[in-house]
């Protein structure tokens, strides 16, 4: 099973030669060549996520916008129509109300942080697997570590296929050193799929970070690969993160 963390940019204009409308073919023929699985993209706002729908159509893209009006960006799940069969689907806001749109811890961002979560029957496999795509807060290194612990335990409530395994995937904002990621690396069962694979946030090719804050942690399933997706085209890039894929055996 191929899956995909791909921050996939905010679209506000602002990127000159890698704004959207010119990085939308590169992502589309990329999409079309590697045919993942599984897609787990942050960032998308309501406009992109038109366009994913309209364009991917070999998938179907789930995931909803994380402010009190469900509009705003969103962590949206593209799922292989033909492979993936949909069981389950939860959004929920990491905050001491994750039921409440909008709702966000108070030492961080202006920004409301979401999960989309599901369970997924692979075909193929037959088998029954959750998937979690989340994207952490860009300020708050306390509301990193308080939203990681708040997945972490709502996965050992579940109730719904609580032994099936478990993906994590998502721009986590945070490098392998960093405090907040050893609430994950530290948790036993849990796998860094993607240790090793370097620099991911490059800022369309400016500097951007040296060690990687884009990951895929797996429990109960195998990684067999892992490589990013560099490619350009000039000096247009599919992100200003370069997306990460995975090969996962359940």
């Amino acid at each position: 099973m191929k899956l995909v963390t791909f921050n996939i940019r905010c679209d506000y204009g602002e990127d000159k030669e890698n704004n959207f409308v010119f990085r939308r073919d590169l992502i589309l023929k990329k999409i079309k060549k590697e045919q993942p699985d599984l897609i787990c993209f942050q960032e998308v706002l309501p406009h992109v996520a038109v366009w994913l729908k309209e364009s991917l159509d070999a998938y179907n893209v789930i995931g909803c916008g994380r402010s009190e009006t469900l509009r705003d960006e969103q962590v949206a799940v593209a799922y292989r129509k033909d492979r993936m069969n949909l069981i389950a689907m939860e959004t929920f806001w990491l905050s001491e109300t994750p039921q409440t749109p909008g709702s966000r811890y108070p030492d961080q961002s202006i920004c409301a942080r979401t999960c989309t979560e599901a369970v997924f029957e692979d075909m193929e496999e037959q088998k029954v697997f959750r998937l979690v795509n989340t994207h952490l807060d860009h300020e708050g290194a306390k509301a990193r570590k308080l939203g990681l612990g708040q997945i972490l335990q709502k996965l050992e409530k579940e109730v719904c296929f609580p032994q099936v395994p478990v993906i994590i995937a998502g721009d986590f904002n945070a490098t392998p050193g960093d405090e907040e990621m050893q609430v994950i690396l530290n948790v036993p069962g849990y796998t860094n799929a993607t240790a090793g694979i370097g620099k991911t946030f490059h800022d369309f090719g400016k500097n951007g970070m040296e060690e990687p804050i884009d990951y895929v942690f797996v429990k109960g399933c195998a990684c067999s690969g892992v490589e990013k997706w560099t490619e350009k085209e000039g000096n247009v890039y599919l992100s200003d993160h370069y997306p990460v894929c995975v090969q996962i055996g359940l």
